[in-house]
């Protein structure tokens, strides 16, 4: 099932938007590079520097809004940088941090067992207080399976996957000590595939997440969002919102070799 026209229109016009609120915000780097600007021009000096801005803040700027207007109509909530909750109990923490435990000595990484052991205890001990918890993309099916996403870079540094896997843990923590009978999935999606065609690397998250039901890479996230086609759909929006913003990109930094 491909994207409708009306649904295209709609993320092209978030993509813009997106665009156009990144341009308003940024503030080019003030350092002078003489030999850069004669060499390259200072607005090809520009346009690199907004790039490695863009680059940072790519998820929450670009990848959220869209994927929030993506998953409308198919989902019965939908948040993006979604306010959890702060609440965890002992108990939760402590299995949480004997699972990590379990892991760290090679044991096989089940994250349906993980999420049964956490519900358990998600009321039981004492009630601690996390700092903000915030969630990349919230979503409720019309079926009412919860799913929370954590949109990361493309590469992930493999030392930082433990981190990663203990911040999964504690949203469905948090989430029990408020819905304890709820069905909930916490997931870490990676919008595309930098190996391309070769398949995404995934023996680096091996051990520490459940690789079929704790990582979405590329094609599975945004198929997941919006039916079979999305990701090469998307992939023409993106297109097609370039093409339309190519004179306003270089207005804007014509500018900047006045």
């Amino acid at each position: 099932m491909s994207l409708s026209q009306k649904h295209k229109e709609n993320i092209i016009e978030t993509i813009k938007v997106c665009l156009r609120d990144k341009f308003l915000k940024y503030k080019p780097e003030t350092e002078n590079m003489p030999f850069h600007y004669r060499l390259l021009g200072k607005d090809r000096m520009a346009l690199y520097s907004f790039l490695q801005s863009l680059n940072t803040t790519f998820g929450t700027s670009i990848y959220e809004p869209v994927a929030k207007e993506l998953a409308k109509p198919n989902f019965k909530e939908v948040n993006t940088q979604y306010d959890l909750g702060k609440t965890i109990t002992s108990e939760a923490q402590n299995e949480i941090q004997k699972i990590l435990n379990d892991l760290s000595v090679g044991k096989d990484v089940n994250k349906p067992n993980e999420i049964e052991r956490i519900r358990k205890v998600s009321q039981k001990g004492v009630e601690n207080k996390l700092k903000s918890v915030k969630v990349d993309l919230f979503l409720i099916s019309k079926l009412d399976e919860v799913f929370m996403f954590d949109l990361k870079t493309v590469k992930p540094n493999i030392g930082d996957f433990k981190s990663y896997k203990r911040n999964l843990l504690e949203w469905i923590a948090v989430y029990f000590h408020q819905f304890p009978e709820a069905k909930v999935n916490t997931l870490i999606s990676i919008p595309y595939n930098p190996y391309e065609p070769e398949p995404y690397n995934r023996w680096t998250m091996k051990g520490m997440l459940d690789l079929k039901n704790e990582v979405m890479v590329a094609d599975e996230f945004w198929n997941f969002l919006a039916g079979e086609g999305t990701y090469n759909d998307l992939l023409d929006c993106f297109e097609k919102a370039g093409i339309e913003l190519r004179p306003e990109i270089d207005d804007y930094f014509s500018r900047f070799n006045k």
